[in-house]
């Protein structure tokens, strides 16, 4: 018989370990997919996983990516960031340990926000709507107002 602790079946941490899989909250969002069916059946052929794993960091390596492009831009940028940080934390630990650290950081922040003043909180907001404003007036700048807008929006052509 195999000692105890070795993961043998009939030992402790067997047991652990299928209390562990059978859905502990705790587990990470990578340890929650590779223990769906699908997933493993995809782990064990090992072409097929490499090429999933590629898909999983491209797709999302592109959503990160436009996300960061749009982040100044009016729209969800930073949403677009975490959402492309979440499909890589399926697969990869670097992104789970980003989205933890991104998850943490915002936390702190509107906790921050939240204890402040009411006047700190609308200077804020002001400031965030003063910089998505110049942000927008530099780009249609750059870009040129677009024909589809009408003319009595405050915009020069």
């Amino acid at each position: 018989m195999a000692p105890s602790g070795t993961g043998q079946p009939g030992t402790p941490a067997s047991g652990a370990r299928r209390a562990h899989a059978a859905g502990d909250p705790h587990r990470s969002l990578r340890e929650r997919v590779a223990a769906t069916h699908w997933r493993r059946r995809l782990a064990a052929r090992r072409p097929l996983d490499h090429g999933y794993r590629l898909v999983v960091g491209v797709l999302g390596g592109l959503v990160v990516a436009f996300g960061l492009v749009t982040i100044p831009l009016p729209g969800p940028g930073w949403l677009t960031v975490i959402a492309g940080l979440f499909l890589l934390a399926t697969e990869f630990r670097w992104a789970e340990r980003l989205l933890h650290f991104t998850r943490r950081h915002v936390r702190a922040w509107t906790d921050w926000l939240g204890r402040q003043r009411a006047w700190v909180r609308v200077a804020v907001a002001l400031a965030t709507a003063a910089f998505v404003y110049g942000v927008l007036v530099v780009v249609l700048h750059v870009m040129g107002v677009p024909d589809w807008v009408p003319g009595w929006v405050p915009l020069w052509r």
